[in-house]
């Protein structure tokens, strides 16, 4: 199950030790910013995808005063997952007692999403954030779709390296023509897919959360060509351009989302607040379109929620993602800010953190 009963954590930034019996639903950590509570979230992303949420950097994870960084949870069910990362950037990952060589089965067995800052890019970063959660759905909700992208990145590198030559030989790239189209194709059709199934399950949580304050939003998926012509076609057209550029200029790695309300995007007419509902909603249906298809619930990391959210709002959000009866680990600077009637002590364990350490 997709619940983590206990995390230790050792050497992850200022944290030198720290152990926390976790709450089934919701988990509050609060304390000053740089207590270690963002740390804690970044331990359980780190454990689950192999790096932190904040940084790409994942040496930065590791303590100053130490060369390795270990996290280790015990999951419902019986499962054990840990992680052990050294300054040589050398990894190692077990799933109970075997050494994995790759997280495909621990991110299937430990679901997390994100909601902190960072979500924004949803809106005002580049396509590559959207394709990305693009991805994380398909891959949880489509099991042969990790197969045809890793098929896809393949015949796209390879085609690269042969458009980069100083005189590209068409033949062969016209041989990784073929492989990269299939896997291109299907990449597409299992995005396509899922956008689609995605759709009404966001309306509907957008408002629930939004209320009378929903924005009319229409959501488009542009999948990287023209939708009129196969890539086979475009690949022909497009030649001189990928020679030009010495690199390939249409397919699934220019695929994007687009956000609107309106003829406008939707960056440009929503306030902050109303920009942190839309990607709440889009993060909330995420993870009831994964309980729904296979029954898995998802882990939520949610990092700073007070932050560009009023109380209603925030209570909104809460409510809504206590209701997809997920495990909730929610940061904050100010415990207060969470004393509302619908979290009431009985049903959350709350941490207060300091320097590293729980503060008792």
């Amino acid at each position: 199950m997709s619940i983590i009963e206990s995390l230790r954590i050792n050497q992850v930034r200022n944290i030198a030790q720290l152990e926390l019996e976790c709450h089934p639903q919701f988990t509050l950590i609060h304390g000053e910013n740089g207590s270690g509570k963002t740390s804690i979230l970044e331990a359980i992303h780190l454990l689950a995808n192999g790096r932190s949420f904040r940084t790409s950097a994942t040496e930065s994870l590791i303590n100053n005063d130490a060369n390795e960084a270990v996290v280790f949870a015990q999951l419902a069910g019986g499962h054990r997952v840990g992680i052990s990362r050294s300054r040589n950037d050398k990894k190692q990952l077990r799933l109970d007692e075997s050494v994995q060589s790759n997280w495909d089965d621990v991110a299937r067995l430990l679901p997390v999403l994100v909601l902190d800052a960072s979500a924004f890019l949803l809106l005002e970063g580049g396509p590559r954030a959207r394709r990305q959660f693009m991805d994380w759905g398909v891959f949880h909700v489509e099991p042969t779709f990790l197969t045809a992208w890793r098929r896809f990145r393949k015949s796209l590198a390879s085609r690269n390296h042969l458009l980069k030559q100083p005189r590209p030989a068409f033949d062969q790239i016209q041989v990784w023509d073929k492989e990269l189209i299939i896997a291109a194709e299907l990449v597409d059709q299992y995005r396509d897919q899922y956008l689609a199934a995605l759709l009404p399950v966001f309306r509907s949580v957008y408002s629930d959360i939004a209320g009378e304050r929903a924005m009319d939003l229409s959501i488009t998926y542009y999948r990287g060509w023209d939708a009129e012509k196969s890539l086979a076609e475009v690949f022909v057209q497009s030649r001189d351009m990928d020679c030009k550029y010495r690199a390939t200029q249409f397919g699934p790695q220019r695929a994007d989302v687009t956000i609107k309300t309106g003829k406008h995007k939707a960056l440009e007419v929503l306030s902050r607040g109303q920009q942190k509902l839309l990607v709440s909603a889009l993060k909330i249906a995420q993870g009831q379109l994964l309980a729904d298809s296979n029954g898995r619930h998802s882990v939520y990391l949610v990092d700073d929620l007070p932050a560009e959210l009023d109380r209603e709002n925030r209570e909104s959000v809460l409510a809504t993602l206590a209701g997809l009866k997920s495990q909730l680990f929610v940061t904050c600077v100010d415990k207060d800010s969470f004393n509302s009637g619908q979290q009431k002590a009985t049903e959350m364990a709350s941490f207060h953190v300091e320097r590293g350490k729980i503060n008792t």
